[in-house]
């Protein structure tokens, strides 16, 4: 997976005025916690959170909070619910050793068989929760629906990434191809057509005429 690099500042204050004053002066207060890790509360500016925040991408992060390097995901954010602006982010620790539960986006590749003959590309789940090594965490899953047909579907039970587990139920629906309701209409529409053409065949077809009767 790919990483960022954030600079922060430990906290020495946590009163509401001295958080109210850190996002002034356009900081973030944030918290890095781990297992059996004493929290570390501390803020960064706002600016360098910009590409971790806004992107669809996901990352790990290495967060230097005076001088010292931890390695870390981001877990949870705020945002202000008028300005949304961020309010506070909650980071944690990650191991090389210990596994860790992050979201990573899904991503779709060619073109359905299904949409070719007039079905519709649905897509459910944009992120998959996964667990897996540090070293092992996927920037995307990549789902190739060139297959996919009318009816068609792909759940998390169709997929295999090595050294990844995936948290969700195997039941969930990931992607599908879906009949659309032009589809539906034309079926009807083409089975009615023989019977149309016949219709006008069989009204040009002159009646028969009775047979003279012996004089």
């Amino acid at each position: 997976m790919k990483s960022l690099s954030i600079k922060g500042t430990k906290r020495v204050g946590f009163s509401n005025l001295e958080l109210k004053k850190l996002r002034t002066d356009g900081n973030v207060p944030c918290v890095m916690y781990g297992h059996k890790q004493e929290n570390i509360h501390f803020y960064a500016s706002a600016l360098s959170l910009r590409s971790l925040v806004y992107s669809p991408n996901v990352y790990t992060v290495s967060v230097d909070v005076d001088g010292k390097n931890y390695n870390a995901v981001m877990k949870e954010i705020q945002f202000h619910p008028v300005k949304d602006t961020i309010q506070h982010i909650d980071f944690q620790m990650i191991f090389d050793d210990k596994a860790v539960t992050i979201d990573v986006p899904v991503k779709l590749t060619g073109a359905a068989e299904g949409v070719k003959a007039g079905g519709k590309l649905i897509q459910k789940l944009r992120k998959l929760k996964v667990s897996a090594l540090p070293a092992k965490l996927p920037d995307y899953v990549e789902i190739d629906v060139t297959p996919l047909q009318i009816g068609g579907a792909v759940k998390i039970g169709n997929l295999k990434m090595d050294g990844v587990t995936f948290m969700e139920s195997p039941n969930n629906i990931i992607v599908a191809v879906r009949l659309t309701r032009n589809v539906v209409e034309e079926a009807p529409a083409a089975a009615a057509a023989p019977a149309a053409a016949a219709a006008p065949a069989a009204a040009a077809t002159p009646a028969a005429k009775p047979a003279d009767k012996k004089k």
